[in-house]
C-alpha cells in the first residue's frame, strides 16, 4: 500500500490550503485520515472519514476543517480553511486496510506571515 500526500505548502494566517491523498492498494480500505505532528509535539489526529463518509475532527479544527473522500474511496482531501499559525505542522494521511495501518510521507503546512 503506498500514499502520496499533495498541497502542503506556507500560507498566511487566515489562508487556505487544500491537502490531498491517494492510496494505492489492492486491499480493501475503511477509515482515512489526517494527522499532524509540530516540532517537539506528538502525532496527533486531525479528522478522519470512513467508508460510509462518517467524519471525526478534534476540535480546535472544527468548521475550519473539511475532510472529503472521493467516490472511488481511495482518495481522500483535507480543506482548511482560517488558518492559524498553531496549525503548522507536517501532516501526514493514514489509511486502515484490511492488511494493515499505513501512512504517507507526510506534508509541510506552514502558516505564517
Amino acid at each position: 500500500v503506498q500514499l502520496q500526500a499533495s498541497g502542503g505548502g506556507l500560507v498566511q494566517p487566515g489562508g487556505s490550503l487544500r491537502l490531498s491523498c491517494t492510496a494505492s492498494s489492492k486491499f480493501t480500505i475503511f477509515d482515512m485520515g489526517w494527522y499532524r505532528q509540530a516540532p517537539g509535539n506528538q502525532r496527533e489526529l486531525v479528522a478522519t472519514i470512513n467508508r460510509g463518509e462518517t467524519t471525526n475532527y478534534i476540535e480546535r479544527v472544527k468548521g475550519r476543517f473539511t475532510i472529503s473522500r472521493d467516490k472511488g474511496l481511495n482518495t481522500v482531501h483535507l480543506q482548511m480553511n482560517s488558518l492559524k499559525p498553531e496549525d503548522t505542522a507536517v501532516y501526514y494521511c493514514n489509511a486502515q486496510t484490511t492488511s494493515g495501518v499505513y501512512w504517507g510521507q507526510g506534508t509541510q503546512v506552514t502558516v505564517s506571515s
